[in-house]
């Protein structure tokens, strides 16, 4: 056996806190050893994001996971080969106490709603400039009737927000934001409304089938009848369902949710009842599609609450998850503020967007609140 001479690195002051040992979960090291192995020598989007004042988080292409700091009970020794003796010399350059650990995590997609408070595109709004932020007014025909926005990048939000690519991209469609000359906007809730309500009249009118509907015809006419840019359209449309070889394919019950929505959104703080909100529901989006509308299409949106006299109608309230505080101690304590029992078919959907998935949110039902015995048959309560 050879020997080996151990010394500590004449950088050592200098490398002292510039290592980190990370743990990889079994998925990532496939992910690393495919990409290593791989003929064609494609390396793995791999990033770490976070401001200095945030918890960073390590991101592959399509998943994000939170770096969590593990104590260890043996100090690790960060060695190198002696530039000048590489085969009988090793110097220290560092010495590890903790590892960071990997744990799934659900992408960080809410600063995007503060970010771009202010921006939101509506009907009009073409002639809104999009610009640095600061007091400036813009001139057309020597009047001050443009006004100016400002700006937010897609580019920039991509390596701000902390997210994978994939779940990124997810996220912008979800918050219904959409990406004009390279900068987001999020639309305004009532002009998606009008714009979906719309894309449903023309399926009808020009006998399109909602399962392949030529979008060069909609957005034409979109554009031609209603003065929608084609490029807010296209986007829209791409939202709720795929786009193959020109042909829309619409995915039915995201539209018909969305629709919902929108009427929802009047009743935060003054109640519906049930049976008129479906009615107006049924209404909007038209006897062709009105089969499809169900109050489980916005389950984690609204509050539904009985009524004292029961010969009536329950009445809903709007109260999306959505707006609620993404950490968890945080949300549990508004949640039993709004409401001071909940069925676990109540609670659940206001806890699908803080957790990876259904095993998670029952751990952090079991964490952060108590059980309570209900009689046979009953569903369970908190």
């Amino acid at each position: 056996m050879s020997n080996i001479e151990v010394r500590f690195s004449p950088t050592t002051v200098q490398d002292t806190g510039s290592f980190r040992l990370i743990e990889l979960p079994p998925e990532l090291c496939q992910l690393i050893e495919s990409a290593v192995n791989s003929p064609s020598g494609s390396e793995p989007a791999l990033c770490i994001k976070g401001h200095a004042t945030e918890d960073a988080v390590f991101c592959t292409a399509d998943k994000t996971y939170a770096l969590r700091s593990i104590q260890l009970s043996n100090t690790l020794l960060v060695t190198t080969p002696s530039r000048t003796n590489p085969e009988g010399t090793i110097n220290v350059r560092d010495q590890l106490h903790e590892v960071l650990e990997l744990v799934p995590s659900v992408p960080k997609l809410h600063k995007l709603s503060v970010l771009l408070k202010g921006m939101e595109y509506d009907e009009g709004d073409e002639d809104r400039r999009v610009s640095i932020p600061g007091p400036s007014i813009s001139y057309l025909n020597g009047l001050p009737n443009q006004t100016t926005l400002p700006k937010y990048s897609y580019e920039l939000a991509r390596c701000e927000i902390q997210a994978s690519d994939a779940e990124f991209q997810l996220g912008l469609k979800a918050k219904r934001i959409l990406i004009l000359d390279g900068y987001l906007r999020p639309i305004t809730p009532a002009h998606l409304s009008t714009i979906l309500e719309l894309l449903l009249s023309y399926l009808v009118s020009l006998s399109l089938p909602h399962r392949a509907a030529a979008v060069d015809e909609l957005v034409s006419a979109m554009a031609d009848e209603h003065e929608i840019p084609r490029e807010v359209s296209g986007q829209v449309i791409s939202w709720f369902g795929p786009i193959k070889e020109g042909l829309w394919e619409m995915d039915v019950n995201a539209v018909v949710a969305e629709i919902g929505l929108g009427i929802l959104r009047h009743y935060k703080h003054d109640a519906i009842v049930e049976s008129e909100f479906l009615s107006k529901w049924k209404n909007a989006v038209g006897d062709t599609f009105e089969s499809f509308v169900a109050l489980s299409l916005l389950s984690g949106n609204y509050l539904r609450t009985p009524p004292k006299d029961t010969d009536k109608d329950d009445t809903l309230n709007y109260f999306p998850a959505s707006e609620l505080p993404t950490d968890p101690i945080t949300r549990f304590v508004e949640l039993f503020l709004t409401r001071k029992r909940w069925t676990s078919d109540e609670i659940e959907p206001f806890l699908t967007d803080i957790a990876v998935n259904s095993k998670e949110r029952d751990k952090l039902l079991l964490k952060h609140a108590r059980a309570i015995a209900t009689p046979e048959g009953e569903k369970e309560k908190y």
